[in-house]
């Protein structure tokens, strides 16, 4: 079992920018896509960036596109999503995901493994 855990939320202002990391408990990252997550209340759980398992490739939804940046450490034991230009409608709690397959999708259901996800809360 894969066990995720997300750290790097918290309160922000608009405009400003954090930066989220997954990490998987002292177990590298290698074979796995990572995918991030959101969901603001009373709203379904988005996919916002995936990054593949070799990292060649990342993809990304309209609504962060050009704000938030996938990336991965050499060690390949974090996956971070780096996120800039913040706006209150990026407010929500933010999960990362996992599976152990070469893969570029934002589909809940492709990802086995989860994180607790981490609030991200952004001030107008």
């Amino acid at each position: 079992q894969l066990q995720l855990v997300e750290s790097g939320g918290g309160l922000v202002q608009s405009g400003g920018s954090l930066r989220l990391s997954c990490t998987a408990s002292g177990r590298t990252l290698d074979y796995y896509t990572i995918g991030w997550f959101r969901q603001s209340p009373g709203k379904e759980r988005e996919g916002i960036s995936c990054l593949n398992s070799d990292g060649s490739r990342t993809i990304y939804a309209d609504s962060v596109k050009g704000r938030f940046t996938i990336s991965r450490d050499n060690s390949k034991i974090a996956v971070f999503l780096q996120m800039n230009s913040l706006k209150p409608e990026d407010t929500a709690i933010y999960y990362c995901a996992a599976v152990r397959r070469n893969m570029q999708t934002m589909y809940r259901s492709d990802y086995d493994y989860w994180g607790q996800g981490t609030q991200v809360t952004v001030s107008s």
